[in-house]
């Protein structure tokens, strides 16, 4: 991710390099609020690979056919490429007509620096389709100013087939039993868990839910109203993870793998190279496309929500995660929003989910789930009772950083977890 994620981090489908795919003959045309001048629509996502590549394309072209004076310019990026060059763009105060957004503090300095369009008004009419808690991270002091079009969850990714050679014969519960399935597959020979060091978004993964599962959903909201992390549960988060990091549960090279490359993180589960990743709903969908095969695990992977601390208030309902969405930049052509609109009706939504690398945010789309694993995260999902979205998108962009950074140090042994808080806490007195 992060952002899947993945997101990001997120973070959503992190793979290929980038490409640029121009729907018209016809650019660089004059903006304009008249719907049937030329129009050009400049659009990054960072779906970059399969599924969702040339399902976007195929839309895109979809949508030209039926408004011959609209051009759609799509630049799909990696998600880190993505993340400099929007930078780049935002600082110039150019920003993309339709681009990647996963909300959250992110979208809120967009918004302060007036690079977004308040769209409140304009999909007022259709927004009532979507569901309530996937439109949350986009929705800012009452007013919209992004769509999503994924929702989903961060939670265990397994190998049912190397769970049964290691003897595991039921998805942990606490973490206590992720600790014993942990030394069950060392003891088998097997590499427990995929980790891509090298992005550091995965793991702030970790401590993020053990931060939830310790101190309830709002001990991280106490902790950025407080500008304060330096806390007694926030400190555990770090030392529970640390027992899982002392274990050296992750594959070799971890430190300098990356998440979405044929040699990292997903690859390595798509491969078979590990027994479980913690990750967002887009995890099989970038598993298969980063795996050998282009197939991925298929019905031997299984999905558990992360589970609960001895001890800790908080409940497996309690779920961290977010989605993929899309915002509008301030000098978008008139076009844009009902393209968008497009994009998210119920049977373009269903086409999406299709994949596999969707949950739609379309209420109306969610019987298109293809597989058991997608339709447990969304049924988890319907009975959540907190959500907390990516610490790197919910901050503001130094103190999500921040975060990844210490959790990367926390990782790779050269902080203890009650520096990493100090740290944090530090750059949280700034923003």
């Amino acid at each position: 991710m992060t952002t899947h994620l993945s997101r990001r981090t997120l973070l959503g489908l992190a793979g290929a390099g980038a490409g640029a795919y121009l729907l018209s003959a016809c650019s660089g045309d004059e903006k304009s609020s008249d719907p049937n001048a030329p129009q050009t629509i400049n659009w990054w996502h960072i779906q970059n690979t399969e599924p969702m590549l040339p399902v976007w394309a195929a839309l895109a072209t979809e949508y030209k056919t039926a408004h011959s004076n609209v051009t759609v310019d799509i630049q799909p990026l990696e998600n880190e490429a993505f993340k400099a060059k929007l930078t780049t763009a935002t600082q110039a105060g150019d920003p993309p007509d339709l681009f990647q957004s996963w909300g959250g503090g992110v979208l809120k300095q967009q918004v302060d620096a007036g690079l977004v369009k308040d769209i409140t008004d304009d999909v007022k009419p259709w927004i009532g389709s979507l569901l309530p808690a996937a439109m949350e991270p986009y929705t800012i002091d009452g007013k919209i100013y992004g769509v999503p079009f994924d929702i989903g969850m961060v939670g265990f990714w397994y190998n049912k087939d190397l769970f049964t050679r290691a003897g595991i014969t039921a998805a942990p519960t606490t973490w206590a039993g992720v600790l014993e399935a942990v030394g069950k597959l060392k003891a088998a020979g097997i590499t427990p868990i995929a980790l891509a060091g090298k992005d550091k978004w995965p793991a702030h993964f970790y401590w993020s839910y053990l931060a939830m599962r310790i101190g309830g959903v709002g001990a991280l909201q106490k902790a950025v109203d407080d500008k304060n992390f330096d806390s007694p549960d926030l400190v555990a988060a770090g030392e529970r993870f640390k027992e899982l990091i002392d274990l050296q549960p992750f594959q070799k090279g971890f430190l300098g793998a990356a998440y979405g490359t044929p040699d990292g993180q997903a690859g390595t589960m798509g491969n078979g190279g590990a027994a479980m990743e913690l990750m967002g709903q887009w995890a099989p969908a970038v598993q298969a496309s980063s795996s050998t095969s282009k197939k991925g695990l298929g019905d031997k992977l299984g999905f558990f929500p992360f589970p609960t601390v001895e001890g800790g208030k908080g409940a497996t309902t309690e779920v961290f995660g977010g989605g993929n969405g899309f915002a509008i930049g301030k000098d978008a052509p008139a076009a844009t929003v009902d393209f968008l609109k497009f994009l998210l009706s119920a049977d373009n939504q269903r086409k999406s989910a299709q994949t596999g690398a969707v949950l739609p945010t379309v209420k109306d789309a969610a019987s298109a789930i293809p597989d058991a694993n997608g339709k447990l995260v969304a049924q988890t999902l319907a009975g959540y009772t907190g959500f907390q979205l990516y610490l790197d998108q919910a901050y503001a962009p130094a103190l999500g950083s921040q975060i990844n950074d210490s959790v990367a140090e926390l990782v790779a042994g050269s902080k203890p977890p009650a520096q990493i808080v100090k740290d944090i806490t530090q750059v949280a007195k700034t923003v």
